[in-house]
């Protein structure tokens, strides 16, 4: 999908728990996860809000658009690099 979710780069700036996060824009843990990984096909507006009001932030700051050959690029670069393991499976 070529929208990508960078929460994970505000949380470590504001050096905040995804837990925490969760608590303070009021989603469940398990919700905040499949937005963080890029996994959710919409948001609202509201959350987006709460989100970035949370995080002191803007909403570019959390979502940013690239181009589908690019996502393509590196999927094959991934597929030439398979024989190398790099962290858990999923990571």
């Amino acid at each position: 999908m070529p929208i990508v979710v960078d929460i994970d780069v505000m949380l470590a700036r504001r050096k905040m728990s995804v837990g925490e996060l969760a608590d303070r824009v009021g989603i469940t843990p398990a919700n905040l996860a499949v937005l963080k990984n890029g996994r959710a096909k919409a948001v609202r507006f509201s959350t987006l809000a709460a989100l970035c009001e949370v995080l002191t932030c803007q909403p570019g700051d959390l979502l940013r658009w690239e181009a589908e050959d690019a996502e393509r690029a590196a999927g094959a670069e991934d597929a030439a690099g398979a024989g190398e393991t790099v962290g858990a499976p999923g990571e």
